[in-house]
């Protein structure tokens, strides 16, 4: 009794089922008979709509994926080309900053050629190749040496004053310029001041300004901002080039004015110089310096 209580129960699932396969197709087959206002049968114009918004949705779906990899290919494209432009306004600025330096260089070496005619003496252009200027270094070297001309004890200018002088030894294609301001060894010029023609000797001083003028007697007119420039009574600078300002002029403790100067050249900016090509003579009486060239 309990094996057909259990089949029974376990055919009524299968009669529903069954039963409702036979509505709904009752309903499909009737669908397909009767047709709508404007002559489509029911169940097309139900199914076409279903699947006109399946096919729609499906058509956004590809809509939006293909955007998204039409977007990434475009931004990859973007990003590629951007890394090109970037890469050639690198390339760009380093030509630029090439053909600066090339201008700057061809404008200070036309000024050491308009240097040359004031010097009455031959000259020789040298760049500056080691040693720029810092504290506690107050030499440079250059690329000129003995095979080119160049003796200890020459002078070495440039457009803008007086830098110094060769001291040995002088190699075969290199030399050391002991500069101006190099307060530890003999670098002095003889100069005066254009406007009284005051005379005495510059030499280099530690602290700022690098240099002082000596000898100059208490009774001399010498004021601030007095050009100051070579009298060639050295033997080693040629007359009128200049060497700098007078920063400051004040009574000494002797017989001379306590003189500082503000040099001309900026040491640390050396680059091209050049050099005198006259050995150094024994110093002489101011008035009977070689003359030279106006002070620049």
């Amino acid at each position: 009794m309990l094996d057909n209580i259990q089949r029974t129960t376990t055919a009524r699932p299968r009669t529903g089922l069954l039963f409702l396969a036979v509505v709904v197709g009752h309903i499909l087959l009737i669908s397909s008979q009767v047709q709508s206002r404007s002559g489509v049968p029911v169940l097309e114009g139900v199914t076409f709509g279903a699947f006109a918004r399946l096919q729609e949705g499906t058509a956004g779906v590809i809509r939006s994926v293909r955007n998204v990899w039409g977007s990434y290919i475009y931004l990859r494209g973007v990003r590629a080309e951007n890394a090109d432009l970037r890469g050639r306004v690198a390339e760009l600025e380093i030509r630029l900053q090439e053909q600066r330096a090339l201008a700057e260089r061809s404008s200070r070496l036309q000024s050491l050629l308009d240097l040359k005619p004031f010097v009455s003496a031959p000259t020789l252009a040298a760049d500056v190749i080691a040693g720029y200027v810092n504290p506690g270094i107050l030499t440079v070297t250059i690329d000129r040496g003995r095979d080119d001309g160049v003796m200890p004890d020459m002078a070495v200018i440039s457009s803008a004053g007086v830098v110094g002088r060769v001291i040995g030894p002088v190699a075969a294609h290199a030399a050391r310029v002991q500069l101006l301001i190099d307060h530890n060894g003999p670098a002095a010029a003889a100069a005066i001041t254009e406007r009284t023609r005051a005379g005495g000797m510059v030499v280099g001083k530690e602290g700022d300004p690098p240099l002082r003028m000596d000898f100059v007697s208490n009774v001399s007119d010498v004021k601030a901002g007095d050009v100051v420039v070579t009298s060639g009574a050295d033997g080693i600078y040629p007359r009128g080039f200049r060497v700098g300002w007078v920063d400051k002029a004040e009574r000494g403790d002797g017989l001379s004015l306590a003189i500082t100067v503000r040099p001309a050249m900026d040491f640390r900016a050396l680059e091209e110089v050049l050099v005198v090509l006259r050995p150094a003579r024994a110093a002489m009486p101011e008035g009977s310096a070689e003359p030279g060239g106006p002070a620049r």
